[in-house]
Formats: C-alpha cells, sequence, structure tokens
C-alpha cells in the first residue's frame, strides 16, 4: 500500500548547527554520513474474496441489509434511491421526543392535530395527554394524531420539530432524507428553490433505527415503547380511556427480534424498518415500497429472508494480528552508539492503551487488509511517546479501525555541544 505523506510540523529542523557539526566531523575524523530512507508495510489478512452470489430475491423496491454494530451495509437493492417512507418516520419523532422532553409533560392537542387522517387515536381539541403516553399511541398503532401532538409540543410547531429531524438526520450521516411531517404521510415542500418530498433511503432508515436501538441515549426507553405489546391509558382528566395493540407481527416472528416500524402511504406502499439480535450479532433491515395492497404481508417475508441471509452467512473474526515494527530513522538525532557517523533509530509500538482484538463481522471469502503508515524519516529532537504513524485495518476500502503508533524511547539532537564533547574525547584518548 501507498506510504501516506507525513506532516514533518513539530519536529524541529535546525541546518545551522547541522552544517556545523558535520563540518566539524569532516575536519577532525574526515568521516560523513548519510541517512537511507525507509517505509513499512504490511499485507491484509482473512481469505481469498470470492463472488458474493446471494440467491436473495426481495419484493421491495429498495431494501437494506446493516450490521448494527459496524454500520456497514451486508446487502443492498437500491439502497441508495429516495423514496417516501410512510410510518416508519415516526422511529425519528419517537426518538426526538424521548430526547428532547419531559414524558410527564402534558400536551395539548391543537385543532390541526385533531383533524389528521386515520390511522388515529380519535382525539378532540383542547384535550391534554401525558407525553409518555402518546408514545405508545405513536409506535404501536401508529396514529397520526399522536404524531402531531408531540411534534407540536416538543419543537413548538410541525415546522419546529420537522427541522429537528432534519437536523438530527444530517447528524447521523443521512445525507439524502428529508421530513416534512412528523407521521410520514405524504408531503411535499419548496426549499432552495425545488419542490422536496417527505422521503428518505433504505440506507438511511436504516442507520437512522441503528440509533434509535443503540447509539441514543434514550435506546433503552426506545425498545420499551416499541416491544410493548399492548398499552393503555386515559387522557390528562381521565375522562376518556385508550388501550393500544402493537401491530409489529415481526417480534413474535423471529427469536431475537428487538424493535420494528411498519408504514403505508399510497405513494410509499409498504415500508418497514426492523431490528434483531441473537448470537452476538445484530442487524437492521429497512424495506421501502415492498408492495401495495393486496400484498401487505410481503414487508415480512423479505425482512426473513434478510435476516436469515445475515444469521447464515456472517460470523464474527478476530482479525488483528501482531506486527513487527522496525525502528525509524532520526535525522540529525544522537545515535545508541555514540558515534557520529552511526545513524540514529528509534523504536516504536502501538500504544499500550490500545484493545489488541478487531472483531469484524465478515462472510466468507471476505479480506480485511492491514497497512503500516510511518515516515521515512524524524528530525531530532523527539520524544517519547510521539505519535508518528497508525496502523490500519480495511474493508472494501473502508477504515475499520487506526492503531497509533508511538515512539518507544527519545532522541536529542546531535548539536554543537555535543559535536565539541565527542571530539575533545577522541583526542584525549
Amino acid at each position: 500500500m501507498k506510504r501516506l505523506g507525513m506532516k514533518e510540523s513539530g519536529f524541529k529542523r535546525r541546518r545551522g548547527w547541522k552544517s556545523v557539526c558535520a563540518g566539524l566531523l569532516v575536519l577532525a575524523l574526515g568521516l560523513t554520513a548519510g541517512y537511507p530512507l525507509s517505509v513499512q508495510a504490511g499485507n491484509g489478512t482473512g481469505q481469498e474474496e470470492t463472488e458474493n452470489s446471494t440467491n436473495i430475491q426481495l419484493y421491495a423496491h429498495s431494501a437494506v441489509l446493516m450490521d448494527a454494530d459496524s454500520g456497514r451495509i451486508l446487502y443492498g437493492k437500491n439502497e441508495r434511491e429516495k423514496l417516501p417512507m410512510a410510518s416508519t418516520t415516526k422511529i425519528m419523532t419517537c426518538i426526538l421526543a424521548l430526547e428532547n422532553a419531559d414524558l410527564e409533560d402534558a400536551a395539548e392537542v391543537s385543532a390541526y392535530a385533531a383533524a389528521q387522517p386515520k390511522v388515529h387515536l380519535g382525539m378532540v381539541q383542547g384535550q391534554k395527554f401525558r407525553l409518555g403516553d402518546l408514545l405508545y399511541s405513536l409506535m404501536l398503532e401508529s396514529h397520526n394524531d399522536a404524531a402531531v401532538v408531540i411534534a407540536e409540543h416538543v419543537g413548538g410547531s410541525v415546522e419546529g420539530f420537522a427541522g429537528m429531524m432534519n437536523r438530527k438526520a444530517q447528524e447521523l450521516g443521512c445525507r439524502d432524507t428529508f421530513f416534512i411531517t412528523p407521521n410520514g404521510l405524504d408531503a411535499s415542500a419548496e426549499g432552495g428553490g425545488e419542490e422536496k418530498v417527505h422521503s428518505t433511503t433504505a440506507a438511511d432508515l436504516a442507520r437512522i433505527m441503528k440509533y434509535c436501538i443503540g447509539e441514543s441515549p434514550k435506546s433503552k426507553e426506545f425498545l420499551e415503547v416499541t416491544r410493548t405489546q399492548s398499552y393503555s391509558f386515559a387522557d390528562a382528566e381521565g375522562s376518556r380511556f385508550y388501550s393500544c395493540n402493537n401491530h409489529n407481527a415481526f417480534l413474535s416472528m423471529m427469536d431475537g427480534a428487538l424493535s420494528g416500524k411498519t408504514g403505508f402511504t399510497n405513494n410509499a406502499g409498504y415500508c418497514y424498518v426492523g431490528a434483531l439480535q441473537r448470537n452476538g450479532k445484530t442487524f437492521v433491515v429497512a424495506l421501502l415500497a415492498c408492495g401495495w395492497p393486496n400484498h401487505k404481508n410481503y414487508k415480512w417475508s423479505d425482512t426473513r429472508q434478510l435476516m436469515d441471509y445475515g444469521l447464515e452467512n456472517y460470523e464474527y473474526r478476530n482479525v488483528y494480528e501482531e506486527v513487527e515494527l522496525t525502528p525509524v530513522l532520526v535525522e540529525g538525532g544522537i545515535p545508541d552508539s555514540g558515534k557520529p557517523y552511526d545513524e540514529a533509530f528509534l523504536p516504536v509500538k502501538i500504544a499500550e492503551n490500545e484493545e489488541k482484538e478487531l472483531n469484524v463481522l465478515l462472510r466468507e471469502g471476505e479480506k480485511v487488509e492491514r497497512s503500516v503508515l510511518l515516515p521515512e524519516k524524524l528530525t531530532a529532537p523527539v520524544e517519547s511517546g510521539t505519535q508518528i504513524g497508525t496502523v490500519n485495518y480495511y474493508l472494501e476500502g473502508e477504515l475499520l479501525r487506526e492503531y497509533p503508533v508511538l515512539t518507544a524511547g527519545e532522541t536529542e539532537e546531535l548539536d554543537f555541544k555535543w559535536m565539541v564533547h565527542y571530539i575533545w574525547k577522541q583526542y584525549a584518548l
């Protein structure tokens, strides 16, 4: 692998002293010194690549199977195509409410919220609800009015909440996602001189679910809500009572099912995003445009097929290997031999506090590559523990892990004072 260039700022060059020292050496000893270059590189580890023949046939127009630990897409079908996502939108609505509001707050129903189309709870204007109760209405029954009440309470308005949704999407690296509504109903809006549609991609939707189930500080609460089978509550005054049942059939379909959210609109078709954890592996499946009526079960067969593919074909392997790091030349440094015409070298090592284990989810034939990136030379003085390079592990060109390489000793500069002392010792003998 090609060696990357290393910045030399921080390593001072004292060319004046160096010239004087070299002159003294020539005059006193008639000796000269040279400084050859050095490069270190490591080969990959793992098996030879083989063709990835999945034999997967999906109903969904767009689909992703993601490793929820690393975020790596293990299988994709039109995964970057922007499409409407219906009520799968509500995973973002839920996580933002959990992260940004007090669930004991009383949220009031506006006229706009009460007018939301089915599926809805049947709220009336002026009614108040405990915010935490509305999350179950949102995620179990997918009520559109609950989504608007939550958005207005947390974001001040639907537009304000949509801004929060879009900012969070950007933070998560979801560049092809645009939220307009908190419930996922088909919508469009003018923005930047063009009409934008409420939409995402399968890759972005999977990334959002990855965040919800494992990265968010409220992931535990998110899982608690979305895994609940049934939930009952009353409005704030206790005058009306409601019951919600979970419509995520995937929770009872496969062992290890963690969470999920269904969705449907006329434009989006049937959509789904779900997560599973089994045998130490965690997967996310995202499906967009997975059939239209009367094919609401296509999403379940696609989800099972992708989850089974991940479980059967991917295993964790520890790809970390000890690497022999040779010392690095230090230009203008004092050699260990104490002789100015010898070259100075510093031993280097991987930082001791780094875990010497790198478990990666791989299928048969996938290859992890390793590269050692070090400068050809350093310039004295150099302190012990200075980072001068890295050992990197790559999979399909993507960086998996970077281990810092540090100097395992120090070297002072071979300066005028040292040279005078050296020459004096030679003549004194």
